[in-house]
């Protein structure tokens, strides 16, 4: 005697567990696809290599150059404050900082002045160069912000993430790009 519920018809009637857990494949291989076509999109002008060279003064009046941070891995976080994105990630890029060398450059939102009294309305610790015209953006590619690059120790870009960033997932780039 055959069992009912295994014939082809039964089977075709009934949805199964195999046929919801292939879809919920197809679905997230197809939500990860988008993800990576629109980060590669948005890194397309991203430079590889080299780091290029960043100078300048931070809020504090504080000369920094990107060169002083050789030997370690470091956080070059472009960001601005009519970002949205940018100020839900602030908490994970403070905390960050705490553990890692960050470099936060504030691009196209103000002057030194208007910026200064934004980090201290937010309580911002992490160092603040200011890129008033898009400059240094430009020079790294940045189309949308938050963009975040890891550079090695070498002063090699490591990875670039444009858009929101878990902290975990900066910490991971930073600590890979230090081994």
């Amino acid at each position: 005697m055959s069992d009912p519920t295994s014939s082809p018809e039964a089977s075709a009637k009934r949805p199964g567990w195999a046929r919801r857990y292939r879809r919920w494949l197809v679905d997230a291989g197809l939500v990860l696809a988008v993800y990576v076509g629109v980060q590669l999109y948005h890194t397309r002008d991203a430079p590889h290599g080299a780091a290029p060279p960043i100078s300048g003064a931070l809020l504090s009046g504080q000369a920094v150059d990107l060169s002083a941070y050789a030997g370690k891995p470091v956080l070059l976080h472009f960001w601005a404050t009519w970002c949205s994105i940018c100020r839900l990630e602030r908490g994970s890029i403070e905390s960050i900082a705490g553990d890692y060398p960050v470099l936060a450059v504030a691009s196209q939102s103000g002057t030194a002045a208007e910026v200064a009294a934004y980090a201290r309305e937010h309580g911002l610790k992490v160092p603040v160069l200011i890129d008033e015209d898009g400059a240094l953006a430009a020079r790294y590619g940045v189309k949308a912000f938050p963009s975040s690059f890891v550079i090695d120790g070498e002063g090699k870009i490591h990875n670039v993430e444009v858009g929101y960033t878990t902290e975990l997932g900066l910490r991971l780039r930073l600590w890979w790009a230090g081994i």
